[in-house]
């Protein structure tokens, strides 16, 4: 079940299965930098005007699945946009992002009418100059029973499009929720045991 808060903006509510905070795994493989097995901490929150504030953190796992180091940091803004463009049922998104290796990329998609779907295609990457070689990328996100699943494409001078990312979240449970939920029960919850 998909919740929206009273207060979110009603330019975002079609983003609202994305709200909250995130965890899981993935695999990172592109020529170039380390083939990796990583952890992924996304959060999509709002604080009432009209889009998402989304960061995502990663790091390298190791075989035992422990934190060795960072990996990539990313900080973005997302907004949906008119549907002037996209065809009949689906919503254009606008993503700004900037990452820790000093990237900063503008993203348009659509959200995919009647179901958690958002397609992703750069349509301008600036980098620092110590940045990695970076043209351009594609990324999908789906809600796929009550899991985000993400896969990126990334494209170099010298490398076509190609996929490079892709990990598998499960939502992390608010404790200040699951105090209220207790506190719904009758007798406090104690009566379903007896």
């Amino acid at each position: 079940m998909i919740e929206i808060p009273s207060d979110l903006h009603r330019d975002v509510v079609p983003l609202a299965f994305l709200l909250g905070t995130w965890e899981g795994a993935g695999v990172h493989d592109f020529p170039g930098s380390e083939k990796c097995n990583f952890g992924q901490e996304i959060v999509f929150r709002h604080d009432g005007r009209p889009f998402l504030e989304f960061r995502s953190r990663t790091w390298v796992l190791d075989e035992q699945g422990e934190k060795v180091r960072a990996l990539e940091t990313e900080h973005a803004f997302w907004r949906v946009t008119s549907n002037q463009h996209g065809t009949s049922g689906e919503r254009e998104i606008e993503v700004s992002s900037v990452r820790d290796d000093g990237t900063v990329e503008i993203w348009y998609g659509k959200l995919h009418d009647g179901k958690p779907q958002i397609d992703l295609a750069t349509d301008a990457v600036a980098r620092i100059e110590g940045a990695a070689p970076y043209s351009g990328g594609k990324r999908l996100y789906g809600l796929v029973k009550d899991e985000l699943l993400w896969v990126g494409e990334k494209a170099a001078p010298e490398v076509p499009l190609r996929p490079y990312m892709s990990a598998q979240l499960k939502k992390v449970l608010n404790p200040a929720q699951l105090i209220s939920d207790i506190n719904d029960l009758p007798d406090d919850g104690i009566a379903f045991f007896r």
